[in-house]
């Protein structure tokens, strides 16, 4: 991940700038720079049937996890470090991830009120946990011996959790890769044009169709495909967007693609927009209209298992995190790094835990919930979401207040209690009565149901 804020956040700024001015100028919505002929074309309606179970879903799990475990030092540690391809060998030679337990991850994350989970199949490094026919860079051929991809898959359908597959379009060790600015390991002495001698990015752009193809083919139904990333140096042309997209979309017409195919102006290109690691001010926005739209966040500085990273969020910040997330109408998937061993990072499971101890009362502000509906002002220092299936309201406390929660829609209340235990909660023209104690929640919520 990483380079792909710098590259994501300049590509959101550009097009909306972009269409700010278009629409200064002409007064109307600005249009789609190309259209992408897709298998079938969707309406809107059709779109929003398709994407329902992820807006209902609100909160899954990413998970970073390859040979950078081993170094546990960050998931670009080859890039970082510039560790050419025979010193990074020994992290392949070495993988052997004995106590993996696909199940036990698979149980953390619905405890925690995850719906969806996205995998690294393949990260930058090239390396892929699959029993993949086009590479000998694979998990079968390490001391793992197996396709870990499989046992994933397997457990977590068992749990009910959608499926989705991380696919870097990056690959530091693909002999066909094109080197440029982000490829480590550049002898000294070598040119860039000298190390991409007998290079043929075509031949890459074929391997990655046959990957995507195995994926794709040979998994079952799999619910969302995550590429990453394009770049400056990097774009379409480069990875044949329009055919791989192509490809996916014939495989399996059903699932959800992110945005960073470098499609950003092809309808079609795309369903969900993927701010990474940043909090947004309001609803993303595509050519001034409201889209579906996912943030991606890591517990700390890092989306692969780091071991001596410090800058970990506390379980109150993650909650908030989610909650402002639903409250502009998005979803949260929160990354996970596993050990090389195989096992979660105690640091992510007790926030897991707690993060679910929290969903298990008020997962109902969270789940097919989103924006207030306009005229509704949170009031100070909380965050509202809104459930339009049942027109219910919900109040999150971030700083618990003294005796009264004031509001300025009392007219428009029905009924209200607190989330976690059903309790009911007083309130008059001026707002609610809270109990001075603050009950034993990490962030109380206030259920709202509003007048019909």
């Amino acid at each position: 991940m990483t380079w792909a804020v710098i590259a994501l956040v300049g590509s959101m700024l550009a097009t909306t700038a972009t269409a700010a001015v278009k629409k200064e100028k002409k007064d109307k919505q600005p249009q789609p720079a190309v259209e992408f002929s897709l298998p079938s074309k969707e309406t809107d309606a059709e779109k929003a049937e398709r994407m329902q179970w992820w807006t209902d879903a609100r909160f899954g799990m990413f998970i970073h996890w390859g040979l950078y475990a081993m170094p546990a030092r960050h998931e670009w540690v080859k890039h970082f470090e510039n560790i050419p391809d025979e010193k990074y060998q020994k992290y392949f030679e070495h993988f052997n991830p004995d106590l993996f337990d696909p199940h036990e991850w698979a149980r953390q994350a619905k405890e925690a009120g995850m719906k969806y989970v996205v995998l690294t199949s393949k990260h930058h490094e090239g390396f892929c946990l699959w029993d993949s026919k086009y590479t000998d860079y694979k998990a079968p051929n390490t001391p793992a011996k197996r396709d870990l991809l499989k046992e994933y898959v397997d457990a977590f359908r068992e749990e009910g959790l959608h499926i989705g597959f991380y696919y870097s379009l990056i690959d530091w060790h693909h002999p066909d890769y094109i080197y440029d600015g982000n490829h480590p390991c550049t002898p000294a002495g070598k040119t860039v044009e000298e190390m991409n001698q007998g290079r043929d990015m075509a031949r890459y752009r074929q391997y990655m169709k046959d990957q995507v193809t195995e994926l794709l083919t040979n998994y079952g139904k799999i619910d969302i495909i995550w590429f990453d990333f394009s770049y400056p140096g990097k774009g379409h042309e480069d990875w044949d967007s329009e055919g791989l997209l192509k490809l996916v979309r014939s495989l399996q017409p059903d699932i959800i693609v992110d945005n960073r195919l470098d499609l950003n102006d092809v309808w079609g290109g795309w369903d969900i927009q993927t701010p990474e690691q940043v909090k947004v001010d309001k609803c993303v926005e595509w050519h001034g209209k409201k889209v579906h739209w996912e943030t991606c966040q890591t517990f700390s500085g890092s989306w692969g298992y780091h071991r001596d990273e410090t800058s970990w969020k506390s379980p109150a910040q993650l909650i908030e995190l989610l909650i402002e997330t639903v409250s502009k109408g998005g979803n949260l998937l929160l990354n996970v790094g596993p050990t090389a061993r195989g096992e979660f990072d105690g640091r992510a499971t007790e926030r897991l835990k707690a993060m679910g101890k929290w969903m298990h009362a008020n997962g109902r502000s969270i789940y097919e919930c989103t924006e207030a509906p306009e005229g509704f002002e949170a009031p100070d220092n909380s965050v509202l979401t809104y459930n339009p299936k049942t027109n219910v309201l919900y109040i999150h406390l971030l700083d618990y207040p003294l005796w009264k929660v004031k509001a300025s829609f009392m007219d428009k209340v029905d009924y209200a209690q607190f989330l976690h235990d059903a309790s009911e909660i007083k309130f008059n023209n001026e707002g609610f009565e809270v109990p001075v104690l603050k009950p034993d929640v990490e962030i109380p919520v206030i259920e709202v149901f509003l007048k019909k």
